[in-house]
């Protein structure tokens, strides 16, 4: 049974997004691209909801081809491109992407479909997703990069109100930037 990772960039007080939707506050260099191009290598599938989905298609399907692109975001374009991904939305009509399948149905019990079929990492993208699966406790793993800001208001990582979530820590990694990444499993014990 695969795993479910929850891994996004978070501001120090918790957003993954400012109170405009902007991920502008984000900063991801050489060093920490490599890290996350790293991480992909047990990752079997990434399943997006509609938004995160349209903020990933805007960029990865062409920016390998961005004479301007550093390295590691060249990287990361392969990666994501080459990856199997799904996106769950009601709204969509389609996706245009290869090794893309857009499915309708409920995130969480698509969520436990690929846990059931799948021994690789199974890597989510969204908060508003996320919220969904963390509502049937369905992530194993939670992976952040945090970032040496502070937003005051936005998107949380984890949405308000949810149940307390006993966490292990298993790994941190400073960046010289000033970004932490930290790693927590689930402890259900």
């Amino acid at each position: 049974m695969g795993d479910v990772v929850y891994s996004l960039s978070v501001s120090l007080d918790g957003f993954v997004a400012d109170a405009n939707g902007s991920i502008d506050f984000v900063h991801i260099d050489e060093e920490i691209h490599r890290a996350i191009n790293a991480e992909q290598s047990s990752v079997g599938v990434h399943v997006y909801g509609r938004r995160m989905w349209e903020l990933m298609a805007a960029t990865w399907p062409t920016r390998d081809r961005d004479p301007d692109a550093p390295p590691g975001g060249i990287e990361w374009a392969r990666i994501w491109q080459a990856m199997p991904k799904v996106v769950v939305s009601r709204t969509l009509d389609g996706v245009a992407e290869p090794r893309t399948e857009l499915v309708r149905e409920d995130p969480a019990t698509t969520v436990e479909r690929l846990k059931a079929t799948t021994s690789s990492e199974i890597s989510v993208g969204g908060p508003t997703l996320v919220a969904r699966l963390l509502e049937r406790d369905l992530v194993d793993d939670f992976r952040l990069l945090v970032q040496p800001v502070t937003l005051g208001a936005g998107l949380r990582y984890f949405p308000e109100g949810g149940p307390v979530r006993p966490l292990r820590l298993v790994e941190q990694r400073p960046f010289a930037s000033g970004v932490v990444g930290l790693r927590y499993l689930r402890r259900r014990d």
